[in-house]
């Protein structure tokens, strides 16, 4: 029987035990999530602007449509990187968790039931917003919390290595989103517009199901236990008054903050070049067909599983920044050659910078984010800072796609803004980590106190 959830593991082989089972529910909670939010952009690149947002004069104005519908759910991530992140730092991480798996599986698996707007008209992409806006909101509350139950159940210097599995997860949702649009795709049009598209939403319930079971079984972590205990210890001392979680972090970790946002910016508007925008460009202006895009998201994502580890673990050894840093050089330089080789028509290379730049790129950066992140932060504060600095810089994120399309219309396919845009932001991130604090060797529990000494 499971200990109590206030109780801490009392031997080694028991916080082994539960640090990798906190890891498995990270990894397979993170990857039913991000399955769920990455076929909604793949949707949005094939599907979505024929059906729910029509315009026979110029299929890229349907697609533009599409992705600004994308874009809004990322507007409701930093809402709800606020909310999940309040209550998973005064109550607890797990409950959070679960309930952003819920949001997200209900709003997924309606989206496959949605009438088209040939079906009900106006009413189609009013309902198709308001499910995405929910999928937005859940989404921001998940990333945070899923790194800390790594991170904060992490042995001893291996942070970087248990904090890559929610990023692994993320990798294993692409590759099951993007293996299944492959498949869906294969079909004629007409069974692809009509129910092939409809499949993967559907499936997302049996997901939901297994990543439900999984988090029902997570306890409290550790650090967060004693964090609690000591604020339990502290309640009748009448100078020692909490603040709002969110008032604390302004107040204390106001630069840490803004460093982790500009890392998240570099790092998620050059992954978006890879994850969705490569496939408009080259389905709209490329000859290359859809399904070896597909396939090459997919090899590339696969290659991610082992590189995120990889790079996590490697962190834990030389330093988080010196990773990160690694992973913006790599951006910069693949940026503009990205669209070169895709604009070539060139399907083999295109299949070797997609894994270079996803598996090596984004690898280096996202694989080590959680401890990273989670280091620059207090107990009392993690949850919610982790949550603001993925999600606020996501209401610019969310717009890159269709910003991104807009400007190959407005360019007549030209892709050289959006590559110049993209180096930039990844020099922007590469700035951020030189500027940061080492953090693979500091102590959890004490990075609050360490703050507050040093003011």
């Amino acid at each position: 029987m499971a200990e109590p959830a206030t109780a801490p593991p009392a031997t080694e082989a028991e916080r082994t035990r539960l640090a990798k089972r906190a890891a498995v529910a990270s990894l397979v909670g993170t990857a039913v999530e991000w399955y769920d939010y990455f076929i909604f952009g793949t949707a949005s690149a094939l599907v979505f602007g024929e059906l729910f947002f029509p315009n026979e004069d110029d299929p890229i104005i349907g697609t533009l449509s599409a992705f600004a519908v994308f874009g809004v759910g990322f507007f409701a991530r930093p809402v709800g990187g606020i909310v999940f992140g309040h209550f998973g730092d005064k109550f607890g991480r797990k409950a959070a968790l679960v309930t952003t798996l819920m949001l997200m599986g209900v709003s997924t698996f309606l989206i496959g039931l949605l009438p088209t707007t040939d079906d009900i008209g106006i009413w189609a992409p009013v309902l198709l917003v308001l499910l995405r806006l929910i999928q937005g909101f859940g989404v921001g509350g998940e990333w945070g919390g899923a790194s800390l139950v790594a991170v904060e159940y992490a042995p001893p210097g291996k942070r970087g290595a248990y904090g890559s599995f929610p990023q692994i997860g993320n990798a294993v949702g692409l590759v099951m989103s993007t293996s299944i649009f492959a498949i869906v795709s294969a079909l004629p049009d007409d069974a692809l517009l009509s129910w092939g598209w409809r499949v993967p939403f559907l499936l997302s319930a049996v997901l939901i199901a297994v990543g439900l079971f999984i988090r029902f079984k997570l306890t409290e972590t550790p650090t967060f236990q004693a964090a609690q205990e000591k604020l339990e210890a502290q309640a009748a001392d009448d100078k020692a008054k909490e603040k709002m979680p969110i008032a604390e972090l302004f107040t204390r970790f106001k630069r840490p903050l803004l460093l982790a946002m500009g890392m998240r910016l570099g790092e998620a508007v050059f992954g978006y070049i890879i994850l969705t925008i490569g496939l408009t460009f080259a389905t709209n202006y490329t000859d290359i067909p859809r399904t070896d895009v597909l396939i090459a998201g997919t090899v590339a994502a696969a290659l991610a599983i082992y590189t995120y580890y990889f790079f996590g673990r490697l962190s834990d050894r030389i330093g988080r920044r010196a990773v990160f840093v690694l992973g913006s050089v790599v951006a910069v330089v693949v940026s503009f050659p990205f669209f070169w080789i895709l604009d070539a028509d060139a399907v083999v290379l295109m299949y070797v910078i997609y894994a270079v730049g996803y598996a090596i790129g984004v690898g280096a950066l996202y694989g080590v984010e959680p401890a990273f992140f989670s280091e620059l932060f207090g107990t009392k504060v993690r949850y919610t800072g982790l949550s603001l600095a993925a999600q606020v810089p996501s209401i610019l994120i969310g717009l890159w796609p269709l910003a991104s399309t807009a400007l190959l219309a407005a360019t007549d396919g030209d892709p050289w803004p959006i590559a110049l845009i993209t180096a930039v932001c990844a020099v922007i991130g590469l700035v951020c980590a030189l500027l940061a604090p080492e953090t693979n060797k500091a102590d959890m529990t004490r990075i609050g106190e360490e703050h507050e000494e040093a003011r």
